[in-house]
């Protein structure tokens, strides 16, 4: 069925939408699929910072050169839907492999894009093994953390070593100082005795 100039515009203005808010996509041919498992594998993407959507692949095509992405012309051919992750490409990879060991005949993976490379379906497998955000965000935390832990630690370190080497010198001015204090104390009781 044809569809008009506006609904194919308004298609195109949506998938250069979505690639803006993507940092990749895996494309998928799917056959006999249900309206419920559609949803499942919609479901398991919103869950993974992702999102399915069928496309028309010439239309596909045109958002994907507007949106400046390599264009995957060998996997845009048939019934073609695509996944695309919104910040957590191997998070959403996983699901996607998750999703597809239950429909393997239903919902075959081609490849995708991530960045500006083009991956086949052999490599779908190496971009799930890739760390996620969650797995990521822990690592990160953790060398930034690293040098000021370390930095506290030298502080503390030196603040010691003063400290240490200080207290002598503090303990023989306060030593000094009581001398003097008592020499005085019984130098100025003397002095005033011999005045009387």
């Amino acid at each position: 069925m044809a569809i008009s100039r506006a609904r194919k515009e308004e298609l195109i203005a949506k998938y250069v939408e979505t690639l803006s808010q993507s940092d990749g996509f895996i494309v998928a041919q799917y056959s006999a699929m249900t309206v419920a498992e559609t949803e499942q594998l919609r479901h398991k993407l919103r869950e993974n910072h992702g999102e399915y959507m069928v496309t028309k692949n010439t239309l596909f095509k045109i958002a994907l050169e507007q949106a400046e992405w390599p264009i995957p012309d060998d996997m845009l051919k048939g019934s073609v839907g695509v996944c695309f992750s919104k910040g957590n490409l191997p998070g959403m990879t996983k699901a996607v492999m998750d999703f597809r060991k239950d429909f393997e005949e239903k919902f075959i993976l081609k490849g995708g894009v991530m960045g500006s490379s083009i991956f086949a379906e052999g490599d779908i497998k190496a971009v799930s093994e890739l760390p996620t955000l969650d797995e990521l965000f822990p690592q990160i935390l953790g060398m930034l953390i690293q040098p000021q832990q370390g930095l506290v630690n030298t502080i503390h370190a030196a603040d010691a070593q003063i400290v240490n080497v200080l207290q002598p010198a503090v303990s023989q001015i306060v030593n000094v100082l009581q001398a003097h204090i008592t020499q005085n104390l019984e130098g100025g009781g003397e002095g005033a005795a011999d005045a009387a």
